[in-house]
Formats: structure tokens, sequence, C-alpha cells
């Protein structure tokens, strides 16, 4: 074996309940529980992360769950497990993801979650219920909808103060980045003043709007109009370049966060989150090639912010399949996933010949020759191009000031779709093709 010694420390996962045990332990008493993914869409993943959570739920008394979507669909769902709404299944609840790729929250392991967090929901008084919430921004103009929609309950005359100013963004049809493209080089056309006034607006009236509607819903209105100052400020910021962009995304995210400590504590819950989204948002990036590129993660942040309570954990396979799509909008297809390249850690762990484990990062591990030294690590989006995968899909990354623990599943399956694309289906044959069937 190449990694005898990693072998000694890695903690082989058998499906049975002693799998969680050591994360459990590293977590202790942390407020903050931040699992990633390798991709967006494998089943593995997601599966792991939902009964970890479920644990972190039942034994912990994690208050929420925030994971990488939009506010607005998220929302829904949150209203759903707390037994509110109009939907009648989880199915439903998550039909609001509409937004390219809608793999990523309507699958059937979500499905099978959002249905198991309202049933676990239904025997706990409204102040013990545990929330599902969005982190991302790009829900610009549904959010300035779900914004009037309140309004118009609670305050119809600022609701019409709302509509005059989120006017402003009409002559756009509703084109997130038709609007960035303009207003970043015509300030004259930005939009950016009638959004912050608007947030401003909202927050000085909170106590106004609780007191006159017994807090319900002003969370959600307060959350959309800063994704609306947020979402704007990005779209612009898209025409600037990637690192720009990239550093407004996750500090919304990270403000989210902190968003939700706050609400959870004004309704007298201990905030403690487990966050879903990628490893490259969720591992620090100050130990990455994006760090040394001068962009920020949420996991960076939390830990600035949060320290030691929080937990940041990976994701990583070898190879398998995945749901992904070649072009931004295409359809989802289950892709084939190429063994990982040399001077990778994923090669590393395949090499030890446990085909699933979990391995804390600051216990011996940390001394194996593998985690000595940064190495290549494989990031899968939603878009996956294996014949340029080392300039796609690989950053360089020292794992060990990464993450304090990682998951490696060595041969992953793809993440089911809830509607599957004509050719999820079908999959490409393997590289040796013909010769190695």
């Amino acid at each position: 074996m190449a990694n005898p010694d990693l072998r000694s420390e890695a903690h082989p996962l058998t499906g049975l309940e002693g799998d969680h045990r050591p994360l459990l332990d590293r977590v202790g008493d942390a407020r903050f529980v931040l699992l990633g993914e390798g991709s967006h869409g494998t089943h593995d993943f997601y599966h792991e992360r939902a009964e970890i959570t479920k644990r972190l739920i039942i034994e912990k008394g994690f208050s929420a769950v925030a994971v990488e979507a939009d506010w607005p669909d998220a929302y829904r769902v949150n209203r759903y497990v707390h037994g509110e709404g109009e939907d009648a299944n989880a199915d439903a609840a998550l039909s609001g993801f509409e937004r390219f790729p809608t793999w990523m929250w309507r699958n059937t392991v979500v499905l099978d979650f959002v249905e198991w967090l309202r049933n676990a929901n239904s025997s706990r008084n409204e102040n013990a219920k545990t929330g599902f919430f969005g982190l991302d921004l790009y829900s610009l103009f549904n959010s300035m909808e779900a914004v009037i929609n309140y309004l118009d309950r609670v305050d119809p005359e600022a609701a019409r103060r709302a509509r005059y100013r989120y006017s402003c963004f009409e002559h756009f049809g509703e084109d997130s980045q038709a609007y960035g493209y303009v207003a970043s080089f015509d300030l004259s056309r930005s939009c950016e003043d009638e959004a912050v006034n608007q947030l401003v607006e909202i927050q000085r009236r909170a106590m106004e709007y609780l007191n006159r509607t017994g807090g319900k819903d002003f969370f959600d209105a307060e959350q959309n109009a800063r994704l609306v100052k947020n979402a704007e400020e990005y779209y612009r910021s898209m025409f600037r370049g990637r690192q720009s962009s990239w550093n407004l995304r996750d500090t919304h995210m990270a403000e989210t966060v902190d968003a939700l400590v706050t609400h959870l504590e004004r309704h007298n819950r201990e905030p403690k989150i487990v966050i879903w989204a990628h490893n490259s948002h969720l591992g620090d990036a100050r130990a990455t090639e994006m760090g040394a590129r001068g962009e920020l993660n949420v996991g960076q942040l939390i830990r600035q912010n949060y320290g030691n309570e929080a937990v940041l954990v990976g994701f990583t396979t070898y190879t398998g399949t995945v749901t992904a799509a070649t072009d931004w909008d295409d359809p989802g297809e289950k892709k084939r996933v190429r063994p990982a390249l040399p001077d990778s850690y994923e090669l590393g762990f395949h090499e030890t010949g446990i085909p699933r484990f979990f391995l804390n990062l600051g216990d011996g591990a940390g001394r194996t020759t593998l985690l000595s030294k940064p190495r290549l690590e494989r990031a899968i989006g939603v878009i996956y191009r294996p014949e340029t995968e080392r300039v796609s899909h690989y950053f360089r990354a020292d794992m060990r000031q990464q993450f304090d623990a990682v998951f490696h599943f060595d041969q992953t399956r793809a993440l089911e779709p809830l509607e599957k694309p004509e050719r999820w289906h079908e999959i490409e044959p393997p590289e040796t093709y013909p010769f190695g069937i």
C-alpha cells in the first residue's frame, strides 16, 4: 500500500451507527458544522451529509440547516418543515427550485431529508424546531417580489414605495446578468441606491413590523431586502472579474449565517447551524491557491468570526459517476468521473485501499506523508469537463489547514434528480473503450 501510515489513522465507514461517532466527538460543543462536497452531483456526499445532520439535530440540538441555495426557494421549504404553508409534501415544497441546476436541491436525497425534518419537527414546540434556509444570492427578482408581497400585507404604503424603488430594475426583463452588464458600464443606470434605501427602510421599521405581526415573516422579508442589495452589487461586479464577484457572494453567505445567529437568539434558540455547500466554499480559502489570488470564502469567514466553535469537513472521491452539465443551463447528465490525477489527495486516499473512511485531520493524520505538503484537490461544480480536467477541476491546497476532517468515498454514484433529463440514464463508455470492455 502506498499509504500504510494513513490507513492506521482512517476510520472505515461500515454503514453502521458508529460511522459518525468520531465526527460527533470532534464536533463536541461546536456551534457550526460545515459539511462540504467535492461535487454538486454526487449521491454519496448528499446522503452522508443528510445522515450526519440528522444526528447533529437529534443528539446535539442543531437548530438550523443552511444550504448553498437561493433564499426564497429554501424559505418555502422552511415553512413546510415547520408545518406551515400550502405544500402538501416535500416534492411540492421543493418545487420552487426551478433555476439551473435544479438537481442540486430537487433530488431524491434532499426530498427524503426534508420529509424527515418535517416529521422530526412535528413532535416539537415551535421554538424547538429546526429550520431550513438558503445562503445564496442569485434570486434578485424573486427576492424583490417577496419584499413587496410582505409589505402588501403589513404596510401597503411602504409596499408602494418598494414598488417604485424596485421599478428601477424593470428595464432588464428579470435578466440579472443584463442588468449587471449595463450597470457596470453606466453607473447612471445602477439601482444601487434604490436597493440600499429599501433595506434601510425595512430595518428602520423593524420593531414596528415585529409588533404589528408578532414577528411572522419579518425575518424572511428583511433577508430578501438584504439579498436584493447584495445581489445588485454582485451582478455589477461580475464584469469586473472573478475575484470581486466570488468574494461578494461568499461574504453574503457568511453574513446570512450571522443573520441566522441573531434570528435564532431573538427566538431564544441556541444558534447551532449545520451548513451544506461545496468544498470550495467551506474549506478555509487561506489554505488554497484561491486565497493566494485574493479570494476568500465562507469557511475562512466563519473561522475568523467563530474560531473553534466551527468544524470544517470536506468530502472527496476518487472515481465513479456524477450528475453534471457540460455547459451552463444544459440538462444534467450522468457523467463518468475520471480517476484522480497524480499528486492529488484523492489518489492518495484511494491508495489506502479503504473504500470509504473518515479522517480527523487534527489527529496523527497530520503527520502522514500524504498530508505533509500541499497537493492537488478536485472540485467538480455543476459543470464537469473531463477533457480539461486538470485546468477545469483541480486546485492546489493544504488540506490540513483547509479542513478539520474529511470523508472519502473511493467510488461514488451520481445524484438522482427528481426530474431526470432525457440523457441522464446514458453514460459515456470508459476511456479505454472498446478495449477495456
